[in-house]
Order: structure tokens, then C-alpha cells, then sequence
């Protein structure tokens, strides 16, 4: 990496703080009324204003080529196709094994990179990845009673796993011969595709909050999710994927975790304590991991 190389941390804690935050207030929609679907087409509309946003800073400069369209949207369509699964899963399968079997979409991520793109690490991004890929589960691990719902959610589940960390490893290929501001733009017409289906999907017999705690507040907490969805895009432009993927899983998490429990006033169990613990360290080694040239890389 040349120009700006350690720019990708910056990019990466900014992801961390938002998705964090968003993770922190994202059931407060649900809580108010406003159902699950209607929470996904409210968050493809909050990245349309950071898209256009973002393009006029850059002057308008779209990249309407083949491959900058179909890497696009390959993202998007990967990334929202993966959330309409997860309200499927959810209304079959427990939470607390779903969410812990798609936090390991970075190890697709990490195989992908290590694979294709001749991605490597040193001992200390080593080390932090494996901590991050262990803390992972634990934040959403727990042993309550739930529904069942056969082993269907466990495909689902495998699915998104896949889809998510696919995107990821499209994310950072992409960022090779496409500009961050084409590759966002793409997403959010990805998103927007989506959006009937989750329209579609909603139940309107029951009761719908319309007021300013129903999507007024949805716009506000999941515009949190469409920035940090674009800082992301430019944490992968400058930063590696096997380690950009795995910080910013462990660490939004890490941050949501802390925000939860002052709001809430609870404290964790002894398995989220490891979780949190281990994501914090796991951060900071996968922060203060030294630069490689990609040039050595490329000679292995």
C-alpha cells in the first residue's frame, strides 16, 4: 500500500463507533411498532443521501463501466440479500445460535483473501484474527429457550454466513479497479432492488407505528448502518481483508456490547465477559498490526 496506507484504521474504528451505536439502537424499531421489514426499507432509503452525498464530494464521477455495475451490485445484492434471509431465520430459528453462526462470516473472508488475493499477515494480525474469529460467537451465545423451527434456519443461517462474507472479499477486489464512491452507489441500488420484497413481506393487518418513533427514528439509527456501510467500503480500498473483516465484526460488537449494558444497566454473563475481553485485545493487535508490502506478498 502506498498513498495513505495506514489510512484503512481510521476508516475501520469509524465503521466500529457506528455500527456499534447502530447495534445499540437498532431493536428500539421493533420495540416501537415498526416491524422488521419495514426496517430494511427504511434503511435502503438512508443510503441514498449518503451515496449522492459522497458523489457530489467527488464531483459526480460515476464508473458506469461493465465491471465497476456488476462488482456493484454483486456487493449489494450480497449484503441485502443476506438481511432478508436473516428475517426469514429469525422467524423460524433461535437468535442466540443464528447470529453466533453468522459472526464467522469473516473466516470466509480471511480464506477468500488468503487464497485469491495473496493476502498475509504477521504474527500479530495472526493472533489478533484468531482472538476476533473466537470472540465472535460469544457475544450472542447463550443457552435460553427458543424455537426450533427444524434445521431450516441453520441453512439460512449458513447462507448468510457465505453471502456476507463473500461481500466482504468482493468488497476488497472491487476497491482494486473501482472507485469506493462507484462501489457505494451500486450497493444502494442494490439495496433499493430489494426493497418490494421486504414490502411485500410485511403484515399490514397488524398494527404499524407511523409516527416519529416508528420510521422517523428507523431513518435516524439505520442512517448510523449506511455511513458506516460507506466508511467500510474505504477501510477495504486501503486496508487488508483478512484484517479490515475481522476487526470491524469483533469490534462493533464490542462497542454495542458496552452501550447495551449502560443503557440498560445490566450486567453481562461470564461468557460475554470473554467475548468483550477477547475483542478488545483482538482489536488492538489487528490495529497495531505493521503494513506489508503487497509486493513481497505477490512473490510467495
Amino acid at each position: 500500500m502506498t498513498n495513505g496506507s495506514r489510512n484503512w484504521v481510521g476508516y475501520a474504528l469509524v465503521t466500529v463507533v457506528l455500527w456499534g451505536i447502530w447495534g445499540a439502537l437498532a431493536g428500539l424499531s421493533s420495540q416501537h411498532g415498526f416491524p422488521d421489514t419495514l426496517v430494511y426499507c427504511v434503511w435502503s432509503t438512508t443510503m441514498i443521501p449518503t451515496a449522492v452525498f459522497i458523489l457530489a464530494k467527488t464531483g459526480w464521477k460515476l464508473d458506469a463501466t461493465p465491471r465497476a455495475i456488476g462488482y456493484g451490485m454483486t456487493i449489494g445484492l450480497l449484503g441485502a440479500g443476506g438481511q432478508m434471509l436473516l428475517f426469514k431465520a429469525l422467524t423460524i430459528g433461535p437468535a442466540y445460535f443464528i447470529f453466533p453462526i453468522i459472526s464467522l462470516s469473516p473466516i470466509v473472508t480471511i480464506a477468500l483473501s488468503f487464497a485469491l488475493l495473496r493476502e498475509r499477515t504477521g504474527k500479530l494480525g495472526a493472533l489478533g484474527i484468531v482472538l476476533a474469529l473466537v470472540a465472535l460467537p460469544l457475544f450472542d451465545l447463550s443457552f435460553s429457550a427458543g424455537p426450533a423451527g427444524g434445521l431450516g434456519w441453520f441453512a439460512l443461517a449458513l447462507l448468510i454466513m457465505v453471502a456476507w462474507g463473500v461481500q466482504a472479499y468482493f468488497m476488497k477486489l472491487a476497491n482494486n479497479t473501482v472507485s469506493a464512491e462507484s462501489i457505494f452507489f451500486y450497493m444502494m441500488v442494490g439495496g433499493l432492488v430489494l426493497a418490494p420484497i421486504a414490502w411485500a413481506m410485511t403484515d399490514f393487518s397488524q398494527p404499524i407505528n407511523t409516527g416519529w418513533d416508528g420510521p422517523w427514528m428507523t431513518f435516524g439509527i439505520q442512517l448510523l448502518n449506511a455511513v458506516g456501510a460507506l466508511t467500510i467500503v474505504y477501510a477495504f480500498r486501503y486496508g487488508k481483508a483478512m484484517i479490515v473483516a475481522p476487526l470491524t465484526n469483533a469490534g462493533a460488537p464490542l462497542i454495542t456490547a458496552v452501550l447495551a449494558m449502560a443503557f440498560a444497566g445490566a450486567e453481562p454473563g461470564p461468557i460475554k465477559i470473554v467475548g468483550l475481553v477477547l475483542a478488545l485485545i483482538a482489536s488492538l493487535l489487528l490495529v497495531l498490526e505493521p503494513e506489508r508490502p503487497a509486493v513481497v506478498e505477490a512473490r510467495r
